[in-house]
């Protein structure tokens, strides 16, 4: 008799989590574990500002699955349906038909995707910054703007080249607007021909405050640092239109810029639509404080699924009517409990509860600034910095990666930052296209009828 398959959808922080745990929980005998994903390796997000920045190396900001997970199976292919009622899921690998796989457990993580709004121009000039990819491209992009505005005798092309607007003041945004504005000021004394008071970091809020994570206090400070540093917060102010990059807010300001990076929030991801799962009102799985999929008016348990992180809406029974926070820190937390509580049914025992209070968050603001609010201690500047240094390095998964992460920031701080913009990457066929001419394929010759 083969043994019970556990698929985990996703490799987040959750996927990666449980499957790491459930390996290590149960041997090949006792269950397989099979981990699908599109990408081969897990994104810590935390690490995404800081990767952009150049603080750390791209590729020691993920974790490799296969080199992670050595007791699991990993498929390269992105789940496009689930039917839980055949305990089935289809499969669509990277190349070739797809194909389905029966379970008997199986883990929805596919984690969550930017919220997006339907502003006009936002498809085309948009950058998000949810992958490593995003990540890459963002630190090229404005380093190119750089280089750009430097030669361009247009006036108006040199002053929107030098106008980066972000959308959204929570985590992500803050950290990320705060750590391009430290990359641009060191990169600026390599351009004698541009003035440090052309440049423009402007911030746009939907509401009357930033990184609520750490409350209004830690909040209020973070946001006068950054006016301090001569960044513009718009807040209560929204994105009307950024058509062929003219910006316009709803505070009635217009502006062209060539850089919109888009932060403003996740939702969960699109394919939970294609799941007979039982889903929230946001398109969140519903879950019980056990992390079992369960019917959103009756509470019965679909036997054998799973889900946690930001595609769940989980019960905050340290919050009695709340619902768990779409946080990393939820998350593996999260993905511990689901994983015993899996191994625990499949050795016949009972699963338990969830439960975590949600003790605060740190955020850094570049280097050597930062603000946290952690079980009710308010911390700013360089301690709150090294608090969020490492606090993340002590959660990326892997001796491999901490000792990585650690490495880079030693350099970091013997030597100056590297400015270079390395946007050969994103189009790295471009010169060998040029050079090499278009060849016309051979026509069939048709042969007259009667000849041989």
């Amino acid at each position: 008799m083969n043994p019970p398959r556990i698929v985990v959808v996703g490799a987040g922080h959750v996927g990666l989590y449980a499957a790491l745990r459930l390996s290590k929980k149960l041997n090949r005998n006792r269950a397989e574990v099979v981990v699908i994903d599109p990408v081969p390796h897990m994104t810590y997000q935390p690490f995404l500002p800081e990767a952009a920045a150049g603080n750390i190396s791209p590729r020691h900001a993920v974790v490799p699955l296969r080199q992670e997970l050595k007791k699991c199976r990993i498929v390269s292919g992105e789940v496009t349906r689930v039917e839980h009622a055949r305990k089935t899921v289809t499969v669509q690998p990277i190349d070739g038909p797809a194909y389905e796989m029966e379970y008997d457990h199986i883990i929805v993580a596919p984690g969550s995707v930017s919220r997006t709004l339907p502003i006009p121009g936002l498809r085309d000039m948009g950058i998000g910054l949810k992958t490593i990819g995003e990540a890459i491209y963002l630190r090229n992009h404005i380093l190119d703007r750089l280089d750009v505005a430097a030669v361009t005798p247009d006036e108006e092309v040199r002053k929107a080249s030098l106008n980066f607007v972000f959308v959204g003041g929570g985590f992500a945004g803050i950290e990320a607007l705060a750590e391009m504005q430290d990359v641009v000021s060191d990169a600026l004394k390599y351009y004698p021909e541009l003035d440090p008071k052309e440049v423009h970091f402007i911030l746009v809020e939907a509401t009357n405050r930033i990184l609520p994570e750490v409350g209004p206090e830690m909040g209020a400070y973070t946001a006068r640092q950054l006016a301090a540093r001569g960044i513009d917060l718009r807040l209560s102010t929204f994105l009307q239109s950024c058509v062929d990059g003219k910006i316009e807010l709803s505070d009635g300001d217009s502006f062209r810029a060539e850089t919109l990076v888009w932060t403003a929030g996740v939702k969960p991801s699109p394919m939970l639509a294609n799941t007979d799962l039982p889903l929230g009102p946001k398109g969140h799985v519903n879950c019980l404080p056990t992390l079992q999929v369960a019917d959103t008016t009756t509470g019965e348990v679909w036997e054998g699924a799973w889900s946690a992180g930001d595609c769940a809406q989980v019960p905050d029974l340290t919050n009695p009517g709340g619902w768990c926070s779409p946080s990393a820190q939820h998350a593996v937390r999260q993905a511990k409990v689901l994983a015993d509580n899996i191994a625990q049914v499949i050795l016949g025992g009972a699963p338990k509860d969830y439960r975590h209070k949600h003790v605060g968050g740190v955020a850094g603001l570049g280097i050597n600034k930062g603000v946290a609010h952690v079980y009710g201690i308010k911390v700013k500047g360089y301690p709150a910095w090294l608090m969020h240094r490492f606090y993340h390095v002590s959660r990326i998964p892997s001796t491999n990666r901490k000792v990585r992460v650690l490495a880079d920031w030693v350099l970091a701080f013997l030597f100056k930052r590297e400015t270079v913009a390395l946007g050969q990457l994103h189009h790295p066929r471009e010169e060998f296209t040029e050079v090499t001419p278009p060849v016309a394929l051979p026509t069939e010759t048709k042969v007259p009828a009667g000849t041989r």
